[in-house]
This record gives structure tokens, sequence and C-alpha cells, in this order.
């Protein structure tokens, strides 16, 4: 019964990322009627508002057809050349069995167990603890993890990352991500790029508009009250564009992260491994050197702003507890923070030094049933699962 939940829930959750999909295309179109509605002012400052919400309905219509194309080749370029783009951002380089036999082996060994085909397997030299899978197709599908994760998770932990990785791509969560971030950078592109156009294009308000040509001050008062009005419409719906485009992207990441734990489970048969690596990974997975499109795509992604409004990933705290409400593992708290490099906030460093191990660490305060302890999880009042609250 709970199979035919959680697949259910990934059918669903499929079909509500097309509908998203489709829904940031239409953002596209939004930035073009914004385009539109400055391109009518900087032409003719002098008419209504009414005047430039049909003209520029009429240039939208003229235009969508190219825009369209133009996100579409945007897409196909995107398709060949993506992970290309990612390792030359990350500096992932494919391996083989006789350079990381441990690793290739733990990867294999999943994959001929469920009948999957086996995914590229990459390093990405860095002492921060992550990975990620990216791919469009069969053929492009890759299992990025770092040096630095390989180093420090024993066994079963990485088998449990890879389980993890290997789940995002059975269930078609590495090719919805990567097609949103695509469009979404379109809306990011074309936003600025009006933005840009706009704010240093010669374009000004109220002493008249760049090729309008001169005019008494009193038509240039009627002139600048209605171009006002379009302009500031303008920029609204670009913003609400991006801010959506964002929002959308966010929340075809957050959903998955916790089905994606549960696929671990359910390939491994073992949720304490999934929730020991979490914990080990926690805080401690920031790659310096990575766009926010490749973060939004890794196991855990500690970037986050406005009262984690724009964060990608639910917290490791909650994927613990669904963890340990829905697939039976152990409770685990948070690990303590690794010493601080060269002055570096702890929580954040991944010191190459430190301890091979975190287990060797002390424990929170009180104890524990689970990977380092054998007494029973402290009671927590409420809970929360991927599919809510529970108490």
């Amino acid at each position: 019964m709970a199979a035919y939940g959680l697949y259910t829930h990934i059918a669903a959750n499929k079909t509500r990322s097309v509908v998203l999909l489709i829904g940031l295309f239409v953002l596209v179109y939004v930035l073009v009627y914004a385009g539109a509605l400055i391109a009518e002012v900087v032409v003719d400052g002098g008419r209504t508002v009414p005047d430039y919400l049909r003209a520029a309905a009429a240039d939208l219509i003229q235009a969508a057809p190219f825009a369209t194309v133009g996100a579409a080749l945007w897409i196909v370029i995107a398709y060949f050349f993506h992970q290309k783009l990612i390792d030359a951002v990350t500096g992932g380089h494919a391996v083989t069995r006789a350079e990381q036999p441990r690793l290739y082996n733990l990867l294999e060994n999943l994959c001929i167990s469920r009948g999957i085909p086996m995914p590229k397997l990459k390093i990405m030299d860095s002492a921060a603890l992550n990975a990620f899978a990216s791919g469009l197709n069969p053929k492009q599908y890759a299992i990025t993890v770092t040096s630095g994760l390989v180093d420090r998770l024993d066994d079963a932990e990485i088998e449990a990352v890879l389980a993890h990785e290997l789940t995002h791509i059975k269930n078609g969560d590495v090719q919805m991500m990567v097609i949103a971030v695509i469009i979404a950078g379109v809306v990011g592109f074309f936003g600025e790029l009006m933005f840009r156009l706009f704010f240093q294009g010669g374009v000004r308000i109220g002493g008249g508009w760049s090729g309008g040509g001169s005019s008494s001050s009193s038509s240039g008062g009627r002139k600048g009250g209605g171009a006002i009005i379009v302009v500031i419409l303008a920029i609204v719906l670009i913003l609400l564009a991006w801010l959506l485009s964002q929002v959308v992207k966010l929340a075809l990441s957050r959903s998955r992260e916790f089905l994606a734990d549960a696929g671990s489970v359910e390939l491994t048969k073992n949720p304490d491994a999934m929730i020991s690596a979490l914990r080990k990974i926690e805080n401690r997975g920031e790659l310096p050197g990575a766009t926010s499109a490749v973060m939004e795509m890794c196991l855990d992604n500690p970037r986050s702003g406005f009262s984690d409004l724009f964060a990608t990933h639910p917290s490791v705290e909650s994927r613990v507890d669904a963890l340990v409400k829905f697939a039976g593992g152990h409770y685990l708290p948070p690990l303590p923070a690794l010493p601080a490099a060269n002055g570096e906030d702890g929580a954040n460093a991944a010191a190459p030094d430190g301890p091979k191990d975190d287990a060797a660490a002390p424990a929170a305060a009180g104890t524990v049933h689970g990977p380092w302890g054998d007494a029973p999880a402290p009671k927590r009042s409420l809970l929360r699962g991927p599919w809510g609250w529970r108490s």
C-alpha cells in the first residue's frame, strides 16, 4: 500500500511538473508583452494607457512566433551542451572502475540489482560533501560526487547517496530540473536585457522620451502621465515573471528531495544510512565555484534567503524526520560543526584535514537510537514529513 502511494505521488508530481513548465513558457510571453509596452512608449509617448495596452497586444501577437523559436533554440542548445557547461563550472570529470573501484562498484551493484542502465560516474575535486545527477536522456545521464564526500562517508552512506541520485534519474526529476533551470534562465536573460535597455538605453520619464522629438511643457506633461503608468506596469510584469520563474523552479525541487530520499531507502533497504549521510552532508555541501543552477540540483543546497522562501531544498531536519516517520529510520541529531578553517565559519567549512569519520565526534546532548547510539529516539511533539506536519 505504501509503494502504491509513493508511485501515485511520483506520477502526480510529474503531471504537475509538466504543467508548471508550460507555465514557464507563458512567462516568456509575459516578458515579450512587457517589452512591447516599453517599446510603444519609446516610439510614441503621447498616447493613453488603453492605446498602449492594445498596441502592445498587437506587438505580442506578431512577436510570439519569434519568442517561441528563440526559447526553443535556447532549449535545444542546452539539451546538447548543458553537461559540458556543468562540467566546465564544477570541474567534474568521468572516472573508470580502475580509477575509483570502490565508488564504481557501489553504483554498478545498485544499477544491476534494479535493472537500471548505469549512468556515467564523475568526480569533482572539492572538500565539500555533495552530489548531483544531470542529463536529459539515457546517453547523457551522469552522477557527480565530490572527492570530499568519497573520503568522509562510509560505503553504506555513499550507496545511499548514489541511490538517491539514481532515484532522481528514474523518476524523471533530472530532466524536469534541467529544463526548468533552462527556461528560468530564458526568463532571467530577457528580463535583464529589458532592464538594461530601459535604464541604460536613454529612456527618460517626465522630460520626454528618446526619439520622441520636442514638445511643449504642457504636452510633455500629458504624454508623460500615461507613459509613466505603462512603464511602471511593464516593470511590474518583468519582476513578476522573474519571481514566478524562481518560485516554479523551487516547487519542482523541494518535493522531489523527499521522494528521492524514499527511493534511496527502497533501493538500499537502509534508512539509517541515508539519515547518517544527510547529517554528515548537512551544512558541508557548499560548492564555492558552482552557480545557483548547479547547487539547485545537488543533494543538499545550503544556499537560502528570505527566511527559507527561496531555499530550493527542504531542511535536512525535515528530511530526517520524514525518513524516521515513513521509512522506519532512527533519529540522529545534527553533528557538531567541523573545526573552522582559516577563520571561516565552522558550519560551512569542510576541512579535508579534519577527522575522516564524523562518527568519532561526540553526540549532542541526550542519547539516541541509530547508527551511533542504542537508546530510544527522543520524543518529538511535531514532525514534518513530505506530505505535511504529523503529530
